[in-house]
């Protein structure tokens, strides 16, 4: 998995129970970050630009370099033949995302080569899991709630999972009741383009700065008039929408130029903060317990925002439950995989808007011996 906060590539060896696709366990787990030109043209790739067909063929086979580069390791830390693999989950690059949009199905753009990947690595890759939902009129996000559900629920109370990558988003486990998901905003996208921007950092380590900071009232308020915050799902967002445009435009209609980047900073980690816990107050009132994943788990200082913010809930990460934070999405694309091997549709139309369920991925076979 490769997510919207571009610091590189996490992936999991995963074993899964035949009949019941519930994880038996993590074999290994590895991360390898994005070069900073591999990153600096992912980025710019969200945006339109000079030659952008060619330079992102070009950057989806450099990322299934990079995807291979992490297979080959998880495989080295397990050791574990490739024939003993099933499959890889691949998710891709995301770098557009417009579903629902241009009167039709829009469409969701993830670089991803997967007939390569499977040639590099010698094993059958599963990738291009969103389309078949926007096909069927449904956003193709967010997937991983499918995975929460099926994996992480059944706890016997009205329970949250949420995701901070660069977007954050949602799940809903009510104890009794349909699951419930849904992009809430910026996760970490916004601090960590304000922390390359101020401090030459990829991002705010421990939430360290922001914790320094003051928030800035007036800004926060503006950006959380943004309609995005307060429209009822199905939805889901990305760097279409939240950008550094975005963020530039709110600094430029400030009444005083006082703050300084530590104010930005607490004020971006407000914003994620808020409207996590405004979303979940709203939509799942009687929550009793919120477990946390994402690179958003490892921010102290938004762990204990939202344990000021929620105070009747038992904020955690998914640490407590076996399943290390930076592990959940990976596991989760693998998960989906495996779905899709078996013919099993893993989407949840009340989740992505979509008419009914569907088989999600493309399979591409690994080459023979």
């Amino acid at each position: 998995m490769s997510g919207t906060s571009l610091d590189g590539v996490d992936g999991v060896l995963a074993e899964f129970d035949d009949l019941t696709l519930r994880p038996v366990g993590v074999l290994a787990h590895a991360h390898r970050g994005f070069a900073p030109d591999q990153a600096a043209e992912l980025l710019a790739l969200n945006t339109s630009g000079n030659d952008e067909l060619h330079r992102a063929a070009l950057a989806a086979n450099r990322l299934m370099q990079t995807y291979a580069d992490v297979v080959t390791q998880l495989l080295a830390l397990a050791d574990c033949r490739p024939d003993a693999v099933a499959a890889i989950g691949a998710h891709g690059q995301t770098v557009r995302h417009r579903p629902q949009a241009f009167s039709g199905p829009g469409y969701t753009v993830q670089l991803v080569n997967g007939a390569l990947l499977a040639e590099l690595t010698g094993i059958s890759t599963v990738c291009d899991f969103r389309s078949a939902d926007l096909a069927a009129g449904g956003q193709g996000a967010p997937l991983v709630p499918a995975f929460h559900a099926a994996c992480l629920g059944n706890a016997g109370q009205d329970a949250a999972v949420l995701n901070v990558g660069g977007i954050a988003n949602l799940t809903l486990l009510p104890a009794l009741g349909p699951v419930g998901g849904f992009d809430t905003g910026p996760g970490n996208l916004l601090m960590d383009l304000w922390c390359r921007r101020t401090q030459g950092q990829p991002y705010d380590a421990s939430g360290a700065i922001a914790a320094s900071g003051q928030v800035d009232s007036e800004l926060l308020q503006r950006m959380m008039a943004e309609p995005f915050f307060a429209a009822a799902p199905p939805k889901s967002t990305g760097r279409d929408q939240f950008h550094a445009a975005w963020l530039d435009h709110h600094l430029a209609t400030l009444s005083t130029l006082s703050h300084g980047p530590a104010d930005v900073m607490a004020t971006l980690a407000e914003l994620t903060a808020r409207t996590t816990a405004d979303a979940l107050q709203r939509h799942l009132p009687s929550v009793r317990r919120l477990l946390v994943c994402g690179g958003g788990a490892f921010n102290d200082h938004l762990m204990r925002r939202w344990g000021a913010l929620l105070p009747t809930i038992d904020v955690d990460t998914t640490q407590t439950i076996g399943i290390p934070a930076d592990q959940v999405e990976a596991l989760a694309f693998a998960w989906l995989a495996a779905c899709r091997l078996q013919g099993r549709p893993a989407s949840l139309p009340g989740v992505t808007g979509a008419r009914a369920a569907r088989v999600l991925g493309a399979v591409y076979a690994a080459p023979p011996p």
